[in-house]
């Protein structure tokens, strides 16, 4: 009612304006035509720039969190949004909705989700046309929807992807008066270099809009202390450090739930199903992992078990399964030598532009003990799985070497060991031999995978001690990090 009150009062001074333009025609009057449509445009535009910046009692507790891509793959964000609503604030959620968030985000009363539709551009002629006219749509795209929302005291974003989102949201941020604060997971134009190459036109002028208006947020946040550093010297920004931490939901999983996953993910994968003779008698129900005794509804992991091996990706240019894959050849022809370790069932989850590609590769392996499936886990299910896992592979290669795996946090949550691909700051995360082993090859993944598995499944090897080593040194969660590093920016006068 206030807004359609505020539209009407808005029409009125426009026809009063205009009688008055229509008495000084009448009248001749001096006032020359380009000094008055000078005025009227003048006045209209301070009309709704104050309209703009008006404030309410609620508004210094309204936040909007942007995201420039799927909210449902963006957990960083999603744990903003909760974070923001633990200490009473509301939340506007921007972005894609091709993945369902978490269920805690979906139940929150105060966050609300805007779903934004991903721009094509046009799909004829040269690709730097489709790349520009799907900058110029975007932007109007989200002028329109951060233009239309309820004055928000701050505008958080993610950043890559931040074309042309970095400089709608500090535009927004003048016209509205509200606090625009950037959360850098990476840089932008490494990740397209990947695809493109550095010295390709369209990276060099990401390259330039992130160094151009990045340096303009009012607040700026970053993953690691290098990416910090980096930030200072070549671009001239102070960030603060917030380094990712698990959820409290990531936490090695009690065997009943374990078991109740194995079944779910039976009826779809058939990696998971019991390929044995079942009891006679109907008395127990199997997975390849796990045994539940019906009757008194108790769960134990079988003996002969395989060791259950997982990886997470997004299937793009910064991850290379190729090495995983070659790995896991050699780790299949070891036992076909007659070396004692036990078989692997190997789950790699996530979506993306290149799982296609890496599925064919996988159907034409034909391994015998080594099994290999790559399901999409809802938001609720990865945790589970993560803490039933007995060893995480990571293959993320930081584009710009200076962002970490939040996979990686997320499986250290699950107290679950780490065998990682080597970049230049991954030492800020995996710690080698004490957490975890770090590779650079296929071959070192190999071998890597014989030496903690050559016990499997007793605890008593190197796997069990890194495991208890993830136990003893667990650090922050998230929200007392958040709370720490994240809440005085947003409570900040």
């Amino acid at each position: 009612m206030a807004a359609r009150c505020i539209c009407t009062a808005l029409l009125a001074v426009f026809a009063l304006i205009s009688a008055f333009l229509a008495i000084f025609y009448a009248t001749g009057s001096d006032v020359t035509c380009p000094a008055v449509s000078l005025a009227v445009v003048t006045g209209l535009v301070s009309l709704w720039l104050r309209r703009l910046r008006e404030r309410d009692a609620g508004t210094d507790r309204r936040v909007c969190v942007l995201v420039l891509g799927d909210i449902g793959r963006s957990p960083r964000m999603q744990y903003h949004v909760l974070s923001l609503s633990k200490h009473g604030y509301h939340v506007t959620f921007v972005g894609f909705l091709d993945t369902k968030p978490h269920q805690d985000v979906l139940r929150e009363e105060k966050i609300k989700i805007v779903s934004i539709a991903e721009v094509k551009g046009v799909q004829v002629g040269p690709k730097v046309l489709t790349y520009v006219t799907k900058v110029m749509v975007q932007s109007l795209q989200l002028l329109h929807v951060l233009l239309k929302m309820e004055l928000q005291s701050h505008i958080l974003m993610q950043n890559p992807p931040g074309l042309p989102g970095i400089a709608v949201s500090w535009l927004v941020c003048v016209l509205r008066g509200s606090t625009f604060v950037i959360d850098w997971h990476n840089y932008g134009y490494t990740i397209m270099s990947l695809s493109h190459g550095s010295t390709h036109p369209v990276v060099r002028l990401a390259k330039w809009y992130e160094h151009f208006f990045g340096p303009l947020a009012s607040h700026n946040l970053c993953v690691t202390n290098a990416m910090k550093d980096d930030l200072q010297k070549n671009w001239g920004i102070k960030a603060t450090t917030l380094y990712d931490r698990p959820a409290a939901i990531f936490r090695e999983t009690p065997l009943k739930l374990q078991h109740e996953l194995f079944i779910r993910l039976a009826d779809t994968h058939p990696q998971f199903k019991h390929s044995g003779c079942e009891d006679e008698d109907g008395g127990v129900e199997r997975t390849i992992f796990s045994v539940r005794d019906l009757t008194d509804d108790t769960v134990t992991l079988r003996a002969e078990r395989p060791a259950l091996l997982i990886s997470s990706t997004s299937w793009t240019e910064d991850e290379d399964f190729s090495i995983l894959l070659k790995a896991l050849e050699e780790y299949e022809d070891f036992i076909k030598g007659g070396a004692s370790l036990p078989s692997l069932v190997c789950v790699i989850t996530g979506k993306g532009p290149q799982k296609e590609h890496y599925k064919k590769l996988i159907d034409s392996l034909h391994l015998q003990h080594v099994k290999i499936c790559t399901p999409w886990l809802e938001a609720e299910d990865y945790p589970v799985l993560l803490g039933s896992a007995d060893l995480g592979v990571c293959l993320h290669k930081s584009s710009s070497g200076l962002d970490l795996p939040m996979k990686v946090v997320d499986m250290f949550g699950c107290c679950l060991p780490v065998c990682a691909i080597h970049f230049n700051c991954l030492h800020e995360l995996v710690k080698h031999e004490e957490n975890g082993l770090i590779f650079r090859d296929s071959q070192e993944l190999v071998d890597q995978l014989k030496s903690l598995l050559s016990e499997f499944p007793s605890s008593e090897g190197r796997l069990g001690a890194f495991r208890r080593n993830l136990r003893s040194s667990r650090g922050q969660r998230w929200d007392d990090n958040w709370d720490q590093n994240v809440l005085p920016l947003i409570t900040a006068p």
